[in-house]
């Protein structure tokens, strides 16, 4: 076939388009298991980070198996249903009111992780909350989020922010109260609360609304001892 003619320019081409999609159609498929065993891992950092635990990547699978003894499903009633806490889209399962719940042993004490979902100024927020085995005071936090404004919004992933958590309380003299989160200098009656990030007002509040909508649906669950 001659060289310089226009049908072996298209069919040179045309070889080298399906080669290249071939080689990375195959490079895509071998990466994706290490990709999702990356994905599990950051998500496995961001439970255990709400109980206070710090490790690496290399040892997350370890300590999230040592640590987290039972995972679950729950509905609004607080009752167990069907499903993999772990695997689930936790924006998906609260579209259908169910909630994920992590029990964790930390130094012989229970914990009861949550997930949390919302939005912030710029995308979507969430993060994982756990609370002491009397179901109430928080231990821990973590915060994650999409794209808010470095040195601003983006310091809720801070452990000088998430920390401010501990030792609050859900629930005041029984009723359902969440977390508020307000600006620093500010009060909020009736609740627990914690200082905002100063110059992320938006972000601090979108934080405020996704405590406060993720674990009213863990009301029945977390006030229920027949679990």
């Amino acid at each position: 076939m001659n060289r310089d003619s226009n049908i072996y320019t298209i069919l040179y081409a045309s070889v080298m388009v399906v080669l290249v999609a071939v080689v990375l159609a195959f490079t895509s498929q071998s990466l994706k298991s290490f990709q999702k065993e990356n994905e599990e891992n950051d998500k496995r950092q961001q439970i255990l980070r709400s109980i206070n635990v710090q490790v690496s990547a290399n040892e997350a699978k370890a300590k999230f198996g040592e640590l987290i003894e039972d995972s679950f499903l729950v509905d609004e009633q607080g009752a167990k249903v069907e499903g993999d806490a772990f695997a689930a889209d936790v924006v998906k399962a609260f579209e259908k009111h169910t909630y994920p719940v992590f029990v964790a042993r930390v130094d012989g004490q229970v914990k009861y992780i949550m997930a949390l979902s919302g939005a912030g100024l710029w995308g979507a927020l969430w993060g994982y909350i756990s609370v002491n085995d009397d179901r109430n005071t928080i231990y821990g936090a973590d915060f994650s989020h999409a794209g808010e404004t470095p040195g601003l919004g983006a310091e809720i992933v801070l452990p000088t922010f998430s920390g401010r958590f501990a030792g609050k309380r859900i629930f005041i003299e029984n009723e359902f109260k969440s977390v508020a989160i307000v600006k620093p200098g500010k009060s909020a009656a009736g609740q627990d609360y914690v200082d905002g990030i100063s110059g992320g007002t938006i972000t601090s509040q979108g934080v405020d609304k996704m405590i406060f909508d993720s674990l009213h649906g863990y009301v029945r669950f977390l006030t229920s001892q027949n679990q």
